[in-house]
């Protein structure tokens, strides 16, 4: 067998935010948000997944959203690619899934919880060791509950995964198994198996189960993540490289005249620091020129730190 990556948001939403199989999506909630139990029995998914026609490379697919049988709304996205504003991103959509429940001139007692579930393929707290983690409105000092607890952010930081096949324990192991390394297996593991969501998902992620058309699009959004890491990655190492050297050249320059006036020591200390403050904007710019036609202007923004509008300007 061979099974597609669930870390892709294409796959994601096709194993997770099928109509067909709920229950799939309520095994995995229930472990990764209530520890195993079966808190919840039944959902509907709002946005469910649709075979696609073919996407462009630069096409996103929504996050999987469900509401529960207590009206409470779940969204879950899987990202792959650590961006900046990724966790201000992350809070925004949480609070307006919360907020675009009421419409003018309703009543506040009507809103109901949200949970924005978020797995990440990369560390997004290294002070935590755990592998899930939650967040809540507190106290500042105190760390005393606020008296509604709608709004909950959860974390699965898969690289903190480090756990083989022979020493997976609870359901949470397991799915967070699975996301991480489906991709690598070419049959459905014993242990796994014995878990019929579990098993019903290997299942849907099998290529061959899947459409032509499914897999020309799973490839272009593989094509495309890796496409943007490759560019993240050269446009950082470069831009580092470019900044430092631009940052000394010009602070020695600099240094030497105002050092001139102002005192050799004190003038070249000074020069420097304003050198590698123009380093680092003219690398910036250079970075950004070398992703034009490869990464969105977004994503270049969110990047370099330069306006969407100094962006364009450079296009």
């Amino acid at each position: 067998m061979i099974f597609i990556n669930p870390k892709t948001d294409f796959a994601f939403k096709k194993i997770f935010g099928s109509e067909q199989n709920p229950e799939i999506l309520i095994s995995f909630l229930n472990a990764l948000l209530y520890g195993g139990h079966h808190t919840i029995t039944e959902l509907e998914i709002i946005n469910p997944y649709l075979a696609p026609k073919i996407q462009g490379v630069k096409d996103t697919f929504l996050d999987v959203k469900a509401k529960l049988t207590d009206n409470k709304t779940v969204i879950i996205e899987m990202q792959v690619l650590n961006l900046s504003g990724f966790e201000k991103r992350i809070l925004y959509n949480a609070a307006k899934a919360y907020s675009i429940q009421l419409q003018p001139g309703e009543d506040y007692t009507l809103l109901n919880p949200v949970i924005a579930l978020t797995l990440t393929d990369f560390e997004m707290f290294e002070d935590l060791p755990q592998v899930i983690s939650n967040f809540v409105l507190k106290e500042k000092n105190l760390l005393t509950d606020y008296p509604v607890h709608d709004l909950e952010l959860v974390f699965v930081e898969l690289p903190k995964f480090i756990k083989e096949l022979d020493e997976l324990e609870t359901l949470s192991d397991k799915w967070i198994y699975f996301i991480k390394s489906a991709r690598g297996l070419e049959a459905i593991p014993e242990t796994m198996a014995q878990v019929p969501e579990i098993r019903k998902a290997f299942e849907v992620a099998n290529q061959a189960n899947m459409t032509r058309e499914e897999l020309e699009a799973l490839e272009q959004r593989e094509m495309y993540i890796h496409d943007q890491r490759n560019a993240i990655k050269l446009a950082l190492r470069q831009g580092a490289e470019q900044g430092m050297e631009k940052g000394i050249q010009v602070g020695r320059e600099q240094g030497i005249q105002e050092g001139r006036e102002q005192g050799i020591q004190e003038g070249r200390e000074q020069g420097i620091q304003e050198g590698r403050e123009q380093g680092i904007q003219e690398s910036k710019v250079e970075m950004a020129r070398k992703m034009l036609g490869v990464v969105d202007e977004d994503t270049i923004s969110q990047i370099t730190g330069l306006s969407l509008e100094e962006v364009r300007r450079l296009r």
